[in-house]
């Protein structure tokens, strides 16, 4: 279609869409075409000759009927309704509404309009048949969740297609030979939608980035982050800056700032953290009591608001934490450098001090801005071993910190906070990448001595600024907060442990917090551990940021908030500015412009998140690779109608048996028990149960391991 063809009949499209409205918008009272035009403020002859052929066109499709000579009126009311397409495998979507009240709309796939997963829509809603489910069709595509999707080249002598990766992108991609940028038949790369004719089946696009051989590990890891959109490296400008930022502090900024220098002060990371954003210092006061102060790195000192760092930092969100490798929020020069707390070295920090008697009492709390020099970098291994053995470098310090954070932790669980210790998996890699070993995390003392005053200085934050103003003239804050559960999902959840002997109290929010803090004790080392350690968590509510003061229920925290982390996460560097701003005096700021900013962070941290579990699922698959025909004994850990996923004990990695690879029996799901039952002889597989499996098959590309289930 030529472009002239192209641009008039995109402008038709648009007419009738405006002409329907008027219908809509006036009641659905008989209009002639005179009086559309008239509402349209149409006044050229031929265009109102325009109108009367749509209207005429839309009585033929049986969108109007004509009720009397020239007058036309819509067969049914429509109704328009925005929401976000959830793609099926069959190519049919719903249509996810803004109304959680609301039913999805189920679009067939010939009425999608070339919109994708994700994409927000408007929808026209069909009249309701009774008995029947709501349906519709995609009338405008608002704005594209992705115009960018990683995949493979697939070239011929005359033109070259693009098959993308992600499984719920059902077309192929038009890529003309110029737009190869260089690549060849078989690369990975990463290609962007330029067009997609209104007649044609395949959108066309360009090759954007070339990602490397399938299979190698730098490939595969630079597809999953260019897959859920963050972006491979920092553009020259932001590093630049970065690069031009002074590293000196001056005598005037020391002299601005609390002065933590001649205080012990330490750091407790991970063996192979580069960026230590907090720190702890610790001294006996004269009264006996204890000061200890939370010092997180002044990320808000370098990053000017709305420059290109800041803007980097705000559209990245997060850093995104892969199996091998970090992708920082920030530039190395400032996450790894300026930011950094390392030792022996004058740091500028935001921090929050805190004075306690001997039973972890708060007595004065104090928020600013603090100068530190760390004594000693502490992994949490070399932590952990000052805890157990009682000797070592700081040890009555650290042995104070631990009894104080013990107090703080059962403080926290009497209060309602809910214990959620999931197994966090990690691989042993070789030079290259590959893994060859797989190990499950330990979080011991050191973990949660950290955790528990990190949560402190959060919680205490939060406290201060939601105390600021009253009613309407509270101070906008960005908060976390975590809703309690729907009482049907936590319901659910206490029916299927019941199944494992486990009571759930659900009578109150409290008596259910304390309740799962109960199993989760007693879980814990079983092998249903897992399993019900995650569906308990898929029953509670997600935790987002926001400007409202929910409370945080899996914490049991009235308010509560992130300070402690702004190197990895921008939500803290907001945090920063705003208890500064208030400090200094400043009056309460834009509530609606900050909720955005919360809605944005939210939705990169959930992106983050999904980059990083598919990281892992690669890994697993990778892990497995070798060991197709091998056999292990695995927790069925999710059921469907298509299958049942199995985490084998041993390393944790998970797979999915298909019901049809089943042979002795037909298999349903039983979704309201978590289980799938033969239709014969009623065998029952259930959430939960321990079966033996053997490795069938493993697909590198879609990230996919099928088991298959060893049977008496």
């Amino acid at each position: 279609m030529s472009n002239k063809k192209k641009h008039s009949a995109t402008i038709n499209t648009v007419l009738t869409q405006m002409v329907l409205d008027i219908f809509e918008q006036n009641g659905n009272t008989p209009l002639n075409y005179k009086q559309v035009s008239a509402k349209l403020n149409v006044r050229d002859p031929d265009a109102k000759y325009t109108i009367l052929d749509i209207l005429k066109e839309e009585a033929f499709k049986q969108t109007l009927k004509e009720v009397s000579p020239g007058k036309f009126q819509l067969i049914e009311l429509k109704t328009f309704v925005e929401g976000k397409v959830d793609l099926t495998n069959d190519g049919s979507a719903f249509i996810v509404t803004d109304d959680p009240d609301e039913s999805d709309i189920f679009v067939a796939p010939r009425k999608l309009r070339n919109a994708l997963n994700g994409d927000r829509v408007k929808v026209y809603v069909y009249a309701k048949s009774k008995g029947k489910r709501q349906e519709g069709e995609v009338i405008e595509i608002l704005q594209r969740a992705k115009m960018e999707f990683t995949g493979i080249v697939k070239l011929s002598d005359r033109y070259a297609f693009f098959i993308p990766d992600d499984r719920k992108m059902m077309h192929d991609i038009f890529i003309p030979m110029g737009e190869l940028n260089g690549a060849k038949n078989g690369i990975k790369a990463v290609a962007e939608i330029t067009d997609w004719p209104a007649q044609a089946k395949n959108p066309v696009g360009r090759i954007k980035h070339i990602l490397g051989n399938q299979g190698e590990n730098d490939t595969e890891m630079n597809a999953i982050l260019a897959e859920y959109g963050f972006p491979l490296s920092f553009p020259a400008e932001v590093e630049h800056d970065a690069e031009a930022i002074a590293a000196d502090i001056t005598p005037q900024e020391i002299a601005k700032r609390r002065d933590f220098r001649d205080v012990i002060t330490f750091t407790i990371d991970p063996f192979d953290a580069k960026d230590f954003d907090d720190a702890i210092s610790f001294k006996i006061l004269d009264n006996g009591n204890y000061e200890v102060g939370v010092h997180i790195a002044d990320v808000s000192h370098y990053i000017i608001p709305d420059s290109a760092l800041d803007k980097e930092a705000f559209d990245r969100g997060t850093s995104v934490y892969l199996v091998d490798r970090v992708i920082p929020m920030l530039p190395e020069r400032l996450s790894n450098g300026l930011c950094s707390l390392r030792p022996n070295e004058d740091k500028l920090c935001f921090a929050a001090v805190f004075e306690l008697d001997e039973k972890a009492n708060i007595i004065t709390e104090w928020f600013g801005k603090t100068v530190i020099n760390s004594n000693r970098r502490f992994t949490y291994e070399e932590a952990q071993e000052v805890i157990e053995t009682k000797q070592g470098d700081y040890t009555s310090e650290i042995l104070k910190l631990n009894e104080l954070a013990y107090i703080l932790r059962d403080r926290k669980f009497k209060n309602g906070a809910i214990s959620f210790e999931t197994t966090e998996v990690k691989f042993i890699l070789d030079d290259k990448g590959k893994p060859t070993g797989v190990y499950v995390k330990e979080r011991k003392d050191a973990h949660k001595l950290i955790e528990d005053f990190m949560l402190l200085a959060n919680r205490k934050v939060a406290e201060f600024v939601s105390k600021k103003g009253k009613g309407k003239q509270k101070y906008t804050f960005v908060y976390r907060a975590h809703d309690a559960p729907k009482p049907d999902a936590i319901a659910s959840f206490a029916n299927f442990a019941s199944r494992f002997g486990y009571k759930i109290n659900t009578k109150s929010d409290k008596e259910t917090a304390k309740s799962l803090n109960f199993l989760m004790e007693d879980v814990e080392g079983k092998k249903e551990q897992n399993v019900l350690t995650h569906l308990a968590i898929r029953s509670m509510a997600k935790a987002i940021y926001t400007t409202k003061t929910s409370s945080h229920y899996g914490l049991a925290f009235d308010h509560y908030t992130h300070f402690t982390s702004p190197i990895r996460r921008y939500p803290d560097v907001m945090v920063h500015r705003l208890l500064q701003h208030y400090l200094d005096g400043g009056q309460s700021v834009n509530a609606e412009h900050y909720e955005k900013l919360c809605q944005h962070s939210s939705q990169m941290e959930k992106k983050a998140a999904d980059a990083e579990r598919a990281s892992v699922k690669y890994k697993q698959a990778e892990f497995l690779k070798d060991q197709v025909g091998n056999v292990y004994s695995g927790v069925i850990s999710g059921v469907t109608e298509w299958g049942m996923y199995v985490e084998i004990i041993e390393n944790k990695c998970e797979g999915m048996i298909r019901l049809r690879d089943i042979s002795d029996d037909f298999y349903t799901l039983d979704e309201k028990n978590y289980a799938i039952i033969g239709q014969r002889k009623k065998k029952v597989y259930q959430l939960g149960d321990e079966v033996q499996i053997r490795v069938k098959n493993v697909d590198l590309t879609k990230k996919q391991i099928d088991f298959s289930l060893v049977q008496d």
